[in-house]
């Protein structure tokens, strides 16, 4: 029985690709295993969409293809965007790698494996913009608490610094009821925190049903039974209606957690990126939001350092962030990427004026986590407990908090908790970006 070991870089979209794979070759009798240098195959499911995550990938592929002379891997394979954006240059400059499966590709795992008997260096890049396979297995990767549930596949913004258009081709939704039945499997295996992940959220369902249809999407999860926190992610700002501010609001088992990419806050900037909206806009759906939801989680990311991007350009970001206080901001310096839009715009800057800029847009957002932190001290949170880091000690989120990209909270228990358990905390102490409480009712 052949070992198989798998690393999955970038964000959670590539993971569920990833977790089908396993899923694949679980069921056909390979034996998944976490040591590295106890495989017989690795697979490297890549990232490809800016210069440090490109980087990441190629420095794990190198880094794991030592096995092939310290441990027993034998085969190397390849997956995800960078396998799909750079094959040529990986089979010519990665001689270790014995198949390169892009984003079209990865549902064919197994007969691809099978392929390496007789024929080295696959390079295997189907159509991109394949009709999902409802049948496949998929192997669960998260902690048994949570599980992320992909509604779409692909993009159809084109946003000018984006390449996910051309890795993943463009929107597919998944048909609701296929999505409810995976969602009902998960709840019967034990999933508290369901994480719901495409592209653009918001968009699900325009194309198969002529409208967005998150809303309605999200009012069948709701009534799902075990599903104690539904979180959406990547809901682009235009797309956040009324009406899907309200479902959010109805159920207690909706996050009150609004994942919002603003990108910018100059008109002239949000053109040049091609984002489908302004500032004002973006302002108005904050304020609605806040409005019907005053306790509302929103998080966003922006992007500094565009090209054509003024002093004064900047400023407005600036002035916008303090003026919205968001509960989470997370700043990127523009990253030039070859093949798209962005690229080819006038006026790139230069790296220390992008790094300095998204330095001193993050020292702003400190003071406010900081501000916002403060106000949160003496009152109670309900917190899913995710690890014991000591004695008594364990490491929380509430539910303004996505997994690994948000806050944490530090939480004392006089008694023993388990992973997954759900607890009421007092919250006694605010650092810069996390808290530090007490249980005060057990196991809530």
């Amino acid at each position: 029985m052949l070992k198989i070991a798998l690393e999955s870089l970038g964000c959670s979209k590539n993971l569920v690709d990833a977790e089908i794979m396993m899923g694949i070759l679980n069921r056909k009798g390979y034996k998944l295993v976490g040591d590295f240098s106890d495989a017989d195959i690795i697979i490297v499911n890549t990232c490809g969409f800016i210069e440090s995550a490109k980087q990441e990938s190629i420095d794990t592929i190198l880094d794991l293809a030592q096995y092939k002379t310290t441990g027993n891997l034998k085969i190397l394979i390849v997956t995800g965007c960078l396998a799909q954006r750079y094959a040529e240059e990986l089979k010519n400059e990665i001689p270790e790698i014995d198949a390169i499966v892009g984003t079209g590709s990865y549902q064919n795992i197994d007969d691809i494996i099978n392929g390496l008997k007789e024929e080295k260096q696959i390079v295997s890049l189907n159509d991109i913009e394949f009709a999902f396979n409802e049948e496949l297995p998929r192997y669960i990767s998260t902690p048994s608490h949570m599980a992320y549930l992909k509604i779409g596949e692909g993009c159809d913004n084109h946003c000018t610094y984006c390449i996910i258009p051309k890795l993943r081709g463009k929107y597919r939704s998944r048909k609701m009821e296929d999505i409810v039945k995976e969602a009902k499997e998960l709840a019967s295996r034990g999933v508290k925190e369901v994480v719901v992940i495409a592209q653009d959220t918001t968009k699900y369902g325009c194309d198969i049903y002529g409208k967005e249809m998150l809303p309605e999407l999200l009012e069948e999860l709701a009534k799902i039974e075990g599903f104690k926190w539904i979180r959406i992610m990547y809901s682009y700002p235009e797309s956040i209606t009324e009406e899907l501010v309200k479902v959010i609001k109805k159920y207690d088992n909706i996050c009150n957690y609004f994942d919002m990419p603003i990108q910018h806050a100059s008109n002239k900037i949000l053109k040049l990126m091609n984002r489908r909206t302004t500032k004002e806009d973006i302002l108005s759906k904050i304020e609605m939001i806040r409005t019907h939801i005053p306790n509302a989680t929103i998080r966003t990311t922006i992007i500094v350092g565009f090209p054509g991007e003024t002093e004064e350009d900047f400023k407005e970001v600036i002035d916008f962030a303090q003026k919205v206080k968001f509960d989470r901001l997370g700043a990127f310096a523009y990253s030039r990427e070859e093949d798209t839009a962005a690229d080819k715009l006038p006026n790139h800057l230069e790296e220390d004026i992008k790094v300095e800029r998204r330095d001193a847009l993050m020292l702003v957002q400190q003071e406010i986590s900081q501000e916002l932190n403060a106000a949160k001290v003496g009152n109670v949170y309900e917190v899913l407990i995710e690890e014991q880091v000591e004695d008594k000690v364990y490491i929380g989120r509430t539910q303004g908090d996505a997994e690994e990209i948000d806050s944490i909270v530090y939480v004392k228990s006089k008694d023993q908790l388990n992973t997954g358990d759900f607890v009421k905390v007092k919250i006694n102490n605010a650092l810069e970006y996390d808290l530090m409480g007490d249980v005060i009712d057990e196991l809530a």
